[in-house]
């Protein structure tokens, strides 16, 4: 297991800093689109909780419109959700959103592969409500993995928890591989926002 461990996050740090650098032009790209359609910030930052219950800061394109929880507080997307921009729609169905959290795979914050980092206030909501709900804190949070793949957006998170549970149990780097070149494809389709959880 420290082996796997040790190679996965060496593996980790080399792809996503490759990736920072050949993504620099869709960085600039999403940037001016974001900013043009709805003004700055073009970067949302949001509070999730890692390996061990660490808070860690993550990172993404903004896809919602300005200040779109100062009244609400944490809420999650809906269906047809008002609060996301066209620019946002076309970035959620790609994933394209995500490609800030590339610098946080890189930090180590988060890695490629592993259950999806949940906000500290749905933490505390599903640890209560869910036994068992802590267990995915026990390995880094990933940009993918068995639940984003294989689960829907509106899935309820105690059957989320099982793919998260199934990850932990059976993870190896064939596992991983698999699980990436999945998500490449459906990125490919741009069939992120039917198919995975998009939180």
């Amino acid at each position: 297991m420290l082996c796997y461990q040790v190679t996965k996050r060496l593996l980790d740090t080399c792809v996503s800093g490759g990736a920072l650098i050949l993504s620099s032009p869709l960085w600039a790209a999403i940037s001016a689109a974001i900013a043009l359609s709805d003004g700055w910030p073009v970067l949302y930052r949001q509070r999730r909780v890692g390996r061990g219950g660490r808070v860690f800061t993550a990172y993404k394109f903004r896809s919602m419109v300005k200040d779109a929880e100062k009244r609400s507080g944490a809420v999650l997307a809906t269906e047809n959700d008002p609060r996301i921009t066209p620019v946002g729609r076309l970035l959620r169905k790609t994933a394209f959103d995500e490609i800030p959290q590339l610098l946080n795979i890189f930090k180590g914050d988060m890695s490629w592969v592993g259950p999806r980092p949940e906000r500290p206030e749905f933490v505390r909501q599903f640890c209560q409500e869910i036994p068992g709900y802590d267990l995915r804190h026990s390995v880094t949070p990933g940009l993918t993995g068995v639940a984003q793949v294989y689960g829907r957006y509106y899935t309820e998170a105690a059957d989320k928890l099982k793919y998260d549970l199934y990850y932990i149990q059976k993870q190896s780097l064939w596992l991983d591989f698999r699980l990436f070149v999945m998500s490449w494809l459906i990125t490919f389709k741009g069939r992120w926002d039917s198919t995975a959880e998009r939180r």
